[in-house]
């Protein structure tokens, strides 16, 4: 099967961390967010906001915070993105059906909303020849983006994304095969001997990079950075930002 020019776009991506000191063309970073609206949305209640951030106190404060990641204060453009409930509020407020009472369901549909929305960000900068790197790492301490965007209730904030023209071109990571993924009508469990030969496999891209030379693998890397990421601070966080009652 002969593969669209979208698809070979998306089997391209890679992240990237270095930019060139070259600001983004005028009007293109609204076609970008125009283009990350364009993804569903649940009920349509497009439940995100995104915060452009070019204040360099505040950059520096959001890179520390993120465990030194030096790429948020350089990158041409950084961004937050925020799942955003207040405009809903306001309308089940406005359309006399109560306020928001902090279901779970109102905040997992705020989270798919504005990860499919990022996604579409990303990929149309990807089209114009721009390229950029998600930042998780701002959950690590999320107060610090509360204090220093002044976002109040109803707004939390989930992961950055610098962006800006690439200054280094990054091998791509081998992906799991599609077998891993794709199930046939009930969940299968992927054996320990496949498991394996994935770790070969990614323990042979880590360490033929030409820089961040890695010795590891799959399932070790895996491990160590969701057992070292558990972030517990996060569950009051989300009550706080009242997106869950309990």
């Amino acid at each position: 099967m002969q593969l669209t020019s979208i698809q070979q776009l998306q089997l391209k991506h890679s992240s990237v961390r270095r930019f060139l000191p070259r600001p983004l063309d005028p009007g293109l970073l609204e076609s970008l967010i125009r283009c990350g609206q364009a993804a569903a949305s649940s009920s349509f209640i497009q439940a995100y906001s995104v915060i452009r951030v070019t204040r360099p106190e505040a950059r520096a404060a959001i890179a520390k915070a993120a465990g030194g990641q030096c790429w948020i204060e350089q990158a041409p453009e950084f961004l937050l993105f925020c799942a955003d409930l207040r405009r809903i509020n306001a309308a089940c407020e406005g359309a006399g059906k109560g306020e928001l009472e902090g279901y779970a369901e109102h905040g997992l549909a705020a989270v798919v909303d504005v990860s499919l929305m990022a996604q579409n960000v990303l990929l149309a900068a990807e089209s114009q020849g721009l390229g950029g790197v998600f930042i998780g790492g701002i959950r690590n301490e999320p107060q610090v983006l509360v204090e220093q965007l002044a976002l109040p209730k109803r707004v939390l904030p989930l992961f950055g994304m610098c962006l800006g023209w690439p200054n280094e071109s990054n091998p791509v990571k081998p992906r799991m095969p599609v077998g891993f993924v794709l199930h046939q009508d009930v969940y299968q469990e992927v054996s320990a001997e496949r498991i394996a030969l994935y770790d070969e496999t990614m323990a042979a891209y880590y360490a033929s990079r030409g820089s961040n030379i890695k010795l590891s693998d799959w399932s070790t890397a895996t491990a160590t950075a969701v057992q070292g990421k558990k972030r517990e601070h996060m569950h009051e966080f989300l009550r706080q930002q009242g997106f869950f009652r309990c």
